[in-house]
């Protein structure tokens, strides 16, 4: 009998369990190592930092669901990856051998890369995590109290910038049903090189899409922007040429201000020699297998991909929903391979799917594959996204708890889109 860990419990790491117990049943032994005892839906933060949801409704205790389903659990995290010996070394000391190892961890959020950025010893809020998303909500509430400017955006090197969007939006869809958005100017600071860039180089008419709901907002936006360094009440940063040379100082004041950091490998794989690139993230091959550690695979925003194109500011490329499912499967269907001897063949489908909600409309956006040349590149504005999003929180909640393995964006969202391109012509 082998024994499979997957390491990390957020979306990648859980779909990844589910998969794995469908694929082995009581076969093999199944473990789930997280950095806590809860489940958190990471998409529906920006929505729990206006209020609209609360950390119960996104957040799901998972040592008895593990347990139901004959999957061991470990909530303690883990303090390092020992790869040579095929084993975690766990926070509190323990450690747990495998013979195959998933590593799903998700990123470390690179706070410290700019001083005075972050919810923890800086001055800027987080949507990342679920709970830096409740601490925002806390400096939303004293916003309304006493309305004042608004910056929202991304640090240099970033590589995920639909949330940063999405709260802008939302919180300017909130301001309004509170009838305090003219007392609340917005200002949008990214690395981008042009809004709707999105780390893809665009996809389909995202640059007009996004302009164009940035004006019908009248949120002011600044691009190629390397944010320096954040105080209380100001946010300084430089903007750069195409060449990225300085091009302009510029200084901010805000009352509440959302900035997205860069991401990194997490402390437990950082520096592995063979394992990972110079900023922790895993190295794998085209079958997401580690090339030196071959029983070790990796999947989600843990895993090294290079960036789109260069950019003026450095930027990173995202993981979509529909490539985290991609990856899932493959790496299920090559670690049964391997478990029985076989060639490891299947390949992910690297394509970025993405629905981002605007709190009242919204963007979807698909790029196949996610580096260009596409064979589809195609962006759509409409409500269908916001109940798209809605639709797609219920359902992953849902998964989690019934250990459901359908993937969403392959049987919805891309039906979804396909309906509306027929409607549109396209």
């Amino acid at each position: 009998m082998a024994r499979i860990v997957v390491m990390g419990a957020g979306i990648g790491g859980i779909s990844q369990i589910y998969e794995l117990r469908k694929q082995f049943g009581k076969q093999h032994e199944l473990v789930l190592v997280g950095d806590s005892d809860r489940f958190e839906f990471t998409p529906s933060n920006p929505w729990v930092a206006v209020g609209w949801r609360t950390q119960r409704n996104i957040t799901i205790e998972l040592p008895k669901l593990m347990d139901k389903y004959g999957i061991a659990f470990h909530g303690q995290g883990v303090r390092k990856l020992h790869p040579a010996d095929n084993r975690l070394e766990l926070n509190d000391g323990t450690s747990i051998e495998y013979d195959y190892l998933v590593i799903a961890t998700g990123p470390k959020l690179a706070f410290e890369e700019v001083k005075g950025l972050g919810p923890h010893g800086g001055f800027t809020q987080s949507i990342c995590k679920t709970g830096h998303a409740d601490i925002a909500f806390a400096d939303f509430e004293k916003l309304v109290e006493n309305p004042g400017p608004v910056v929202i955006g991304a640090a240099p090197a970033a590589s995920c910038f639909g949330p940063a969007y999405e709260y802008a939006f939302i919180l300017d869809t909130e301001l309004k049903k509170r009838k305090i958005r003219d007392k609340v100017p917005m200002h949008f600071v990214t690395p981008e090189p042009y809004v709707g860039h999105l780390g893809l180089d665009g996809v389909g008419d995202t640059k007009g899409l996004m302009e164009s709901e940035m004006r019908d907002r009248h949120i002011r936006w600044t691009c190629n922007a390397k944010i320096t360094e954040v105080t209380e009440g100001k946010i300084r940063f430089t903007e750069v040429d195409e060449n990225g040379k300085d091009k302009k100082e510029h200084e901010l004041p805000f009352r509440h201000c959302m900035i997205l950091p860069a991401f990194k490998g997490v402390d437990a794989v950082m520096g592995v020699e063979g394992l990972t690139n110079p900023r922790g993230f895993i190295l794998i091959d085209e079958f997401q297998r580690n090339p030196t550690y071959q029983n070790i695979y990796a999947v989600g925003v843990c895993v090294a991909i290079p960036p789109v194109g260069p950019t003026p500011v450095p930027t990173g490329a995202p993981k979509t929903g529909y490539m985290i499912e991609s990856m899932v499967t493959a790496t299920t269907h090559n670690i049964a391979c391997a478990v029985e001897g076989r060639s490891v063949d299947q390949r992910a489908t690297w394509n970025a799917v993405c629905l981002a909600d605007f709190g009242d409309t919204g963007v979807a956006f698909v790029a196949l594959p996610q580096i260009p040349p596409r064979n589809t590149n195609w962006a759509s504005r409409g409500k269908w996204v916001h109940l798209a999003k809605i639709a797609y929180e219920k359902y992953f909640l849902h998964k989690v708890r019934t250990a459901k393995t359908e993937p969403y964006y392959e049987k919805m969202v891309l039906q979804m889109v396909g309906a509306k391109r027929l409607k549109d012509g396209v």
